[in-house]
């Protein structure tokens, strides 16, 4: 059974993202559990699937309830699917959105088909991760700020730290400043 190799990036940073393998003909199901896994999300919420162009809009919907999307034809169910159903041409592009309330957005590019299985490998497997995952609930996005707040510090000397700020970024004009930031012309001259 040949094995579906995508790569899975977060909407927002194309530089997060899961390349996750998947036999051919593991459900649209099997696929939602191993994304939620590898983006360390609960699962709790619904998720649909969208078969995409190469513009990454959305066209038939796969989800993980059985309902009715806007143009009242019923959506494919995730649990009947099997992925390869719907792959159709080498460079298959899947638009996944998982909790529509919070709107978490993952785009899907089909990257690879091998024909064989690793017999090591329980399917789907997620073969590499990429970047630091975005937090479902937002925790991790207020700790990644307030780090980021404390290497701006490290960054200053001291008389920069009382004033609060650093002198980066302001043009000097007068000659002493300039070379004290360079050290004296006389060791130039040495």
């Amino acid at each position: 059974m040949p094995i579906l190799r995508f790569r899975v990036y977060w909407e927002e940073d194309d530089q997060i993202y899961r390349d996750i393998e998947i036999k051919s003909g593991q459900s649209f199901l099997e696929f939602h559990k191993i994304i939620i896994q590898a983006y360390e999300f609960d699962g709790k919420h619904s998720a649909s699937f969208f078969e995409s162009n190469d513009r990454w809009q959305r066209n038939r919907e796969i989800n993980s309830e059985v309902l009715t999307n806007k143009k009242d034809a019923p959506s494919l169910s995730m649990m009947r699917t099997p992925v390869s159903a719907l792959v159709t041409k080498p460079d298959q592009k899947f638009v996944y959105e998982y909790d529509p309330a919070k709107n978490w957005i993952f785009l899907i590019e089909l990257i690879g088909v091998s024909k064989e299985e690793d017999p090591r490998r329980t399917y789907p497997y997620l073969l590499r991760k990429e970047g630091i995952a975005p937090t479902q609930y937002g925790a991790k996005g207020m700790a990644k700020d307030f780090l980021l707040d404390i290497e701006e510090k490290y960054d200053l000397g001291s008389d920069e730290m009382q004033e609060g700020y650093g002198s980066e970024g302001e043009e000097e004009n007068d000659e002493s400043s300039q070379t004290e930031s360079f050290g004296s012309e006389e060791s130039y001259d040495e």
